[in-house]
This record gives structure tokens, sequence and C-alpha cells, in this order.
């Protein structure tokens, strides 16, 4: 039966054009944005995993930021102490030269003086944004290493600690105190502050000689342990990086869309677009035909 009151076939015709339209926008908005979950209203739950989880990330961008600052803090007192074991070689051979008969005691001290000089200017030099692990009176240094959620959803910020004390620091602030600094055991006096002169002799000089080598072997470990703490810090620089990726991977396997999947929608839903506009109006047509009944 044929209405001019009810179109049914009007109405199934906009009803499906409608449906097309909304399934369009919604494939040609994942095609613009690339995302097929772009707010909540989409899907709740991989919407808010992947914004908790993005926020995640940029705490991680944040800590990659602070290990760089901390390598850099570490590399600069390893340059210091790398350094100083160079200038106590040094003073180490000035001593064995100064062992010889007939040497100028005084004028190898002139030599000596220079190095210690050097030596406390090298230490003092390592500062690092206004740290020296070097030239430092003792406590605990840190170095912001992850950022965690725990599975009760509490975060936390990880910190590797490094103790600084008389053992691995060149001096504690001032020219007394640290490897260099310290009295020493066989000579009673400091690689830093010793002098030598014409009285000298050479039981005080191998005394001397004594402490410098304990200072080296001293420094060689401090150097050992921030070789290692580097390395320490390179690790988790390079897990931090990997962990970023993977929850980035991890982010678009929820929330990105398929843009060959989507790209097939579209074309798909423009056709099914156009027939459904033609469709429309050939149900709008069926009222005008029945006007030809009543032609005569």
């Amino acid at each position: 039966m044929t209405s001019i009151l009810t179109n049914n076939s009007a109405m199934a015709a906009l009803q499906t054009l409608r449906s097309v339209n909304s399934d369009l926008s919604t494939t040609q908005g994942r095609v613009s944005s690339g995302l097929r979950v772009g707010k909540a209203s989409d899907n709740a739950a991989y919407w808010s995993i992947a914004t908790t989880m993005k926020s995640d990330n940029k705490a991680l961008s944040a800590v990659s930021d602070a290990l760089g600052m901390g390598a850099a803090k570490i590399d600069t007192a390893y340059t210091a102490v790398d350094s100083a074991i160079d200038l106590v070689g040094e003073i180490k051979a000035k001593l064995v030269a100064a062992s010889e008969k007939g040497v100028d005691k005084g004028k190898v001290q002139d030599e000596i003086t220079q190095l210690q000089a050097q030596l406390y200017s090298v230490a003092q030099s390592a500062s690092f944004n206004g740290e020296n692990w070097v030239n430092n009176a003792g406590g605990t240094v840190s170095v912001v290493s992850s950022f965690v959620r725990g599975t009760d959803g509490t975060v936390s910020i990880k910190t590797t600690d490094y103790v600084l004390d008389a053992t691995n620091t060149l001096f504690n602030g001032g020219t007394e105190g640290g490897i260099l600094g310290a009295t020493g055991v066989a000579s009673d006096k400091s690689v830093y502050g010793f002098t030598i002169g014409s009285t000298t002799t050479q039981a005080e000089i191998d005394n001397l000689l004594t402490d410098v080598e304990s200072a080296l072997k001293s420094m060689t470990t401090l150097g050992s342990q921030l070789g290692s703490l580097q390395s320490r810090v390179e690790i988790q620089t390079d897990f931090v990086s990997s962990l970023s990726d993977s929850i980035d991977s991890g982010i678009g396997r929820l929330v990105d869309a398929d843009m060959e999947e989507e790209s097939s929608k579209l074309s798909a839903l423009q056709t099914q677009q156009q027939l459904a506009v033609q469709s429309l109006s050939i149900a709008n047509s069926s009222s005008q035909n029945i006007l030809s009944l009543f032609r005569s």
C-alpha cells in the first residue's frame, strides 16, 4: 500500500543515511587524527589506561633528563680523579728524581709545589650544577634512576645513592682531609702539603713515596667506583629509553587507528552514502508517482 501521509520507504532510507553518515564521521575522525580512541566516549577503559601511561611516559622522560644530569656529575668527578692520578704520578716521579745524589731538592720542590697547587685547582674546578663530588666534606649524593608505579597505583621515584667520605674524595672541601689532604701514615704529611729541601733525608723521601703510592691506590679505587657508577647510569639510561619506547608501543596498540582498515572503511562508507542518498531520492519520488494516477 502506498500512502501520501506516511512514506515508509523514505523513512527507512533516511535512517540508513543517518547511520552511514554517523559511521562516516567516525571513520573520517579516525583517519584525520590517527586515533581509534581519541576521547573517553570512544572506549572509556582504553582511554583511561592510555592517559595514565602517557603521563607515566612524561615522567620517564624527566627521569631520562635527570639521568643525563647525574651522568654529567659523575663524568666531571671521574675526569678530576683521572687528572689527579696523572698529577700524583708526576709528584711520585719528582720524589724518585730527588732521591738521586747531587739533585737540588729545592728545585725539585718548586716543581712539586706547582703540581700540588694544580691538584687542588683540579678538585675545586670539578663542580657541575653546584655539586662537587671530589672536593666535599662528606655526605650522600643521589642520582634519580627510575619512576615506578606500583601494582596498587602508587608512584615513587627511585634514586642511586653514593656516599662521600674521606676515602672517596680528593679533598674535604678545604686543603685538609680526603685522599690528598689527609696526613700520611708513613711520612706524617699529606700529599698536598708535604715539602722537601736540602735537609730532607732519603728515609723521609721513602716515607713520602710510600704515602704517595697509597694515595695513588686510593684514587685508582675511587676511579673504579666512579666508573662502575657511570656504567650503571648508562645501563639505566638505556633501560629507561627502551621502557619508554615499549610504553609508547603499548599505548599505540590501545588507541591508534589501523589506517589501512580505516581507509578501506572510508571508501566503502562514501559509496554507501551515495547509494543511501540515491535510495532516499527514489523513495521520495514515489509520492510524486501517485499524481500520475489522477491524470487522464
